[in-house]
């Protein structure tokens, strides 16, 4: 009787393994579909940072080329001016300070746009966060 009695629980456990490791198998599977869709939506939120950082980039860069420009029309105005006191000299002056003014506003908007752009993926975070309370409690 009693090999009887081994024998019945011997042979309950592989089908305890086989639902086990099916279980397993699922979760796994869930696991690597959920981290491919983390990485999808960084991938994502990473670019469109990128694509911000890229424009203010572009408004600084044009910042940069309306100083130049107001360091080199100064100069020419500087010269101008005190060459003739008059006439050609206030003419150049009148157009520097309208580059100054343009690089201004362009240094302006590109610093506001550069403090929108954010390095870390916070939706991902975000997701990543919830994934691991469900983790913890996955029935609620």
């Amino acid at each position: 009787m009693a090999a009887t009695s081994a024998t019945s629980s011997h042979s309950a456990r592989p089908g305890e393994e086989e639902s086990i490791s099916e279980l397993l198998s699922a979760v796994t599977s869930d696991l690597q579909k959920l981290f491919r869709q983390e990485v999808a939506l960084a991938k994502a939120e990473i670019s469109e940072e990128a694509s911000k950082a890229g424009k203010a980039a572009g408004l600084l860069s044009g910042a940069a080329l309306a100083g130049y420009m107001t360091v080199v029309l100064l100069s020419l105005a500087a010269v101008f001016g005190l060459a003739e006191l008059i006439g050609l000299g206030w003419a150049a002056l009148v157009v520097a300070a309208l580059w100054a003014i343009a690089g201004a506003v362009l240094f302006v908007v590109g610093r506001n746009r550069m403090r929108e752009v954010s390095p870390k993926p916070e939706r991902t975070i975000e997701t990543l966060k919830e994934d691991a309370q469900w983790a913890k409690h996955p029935t609620g």
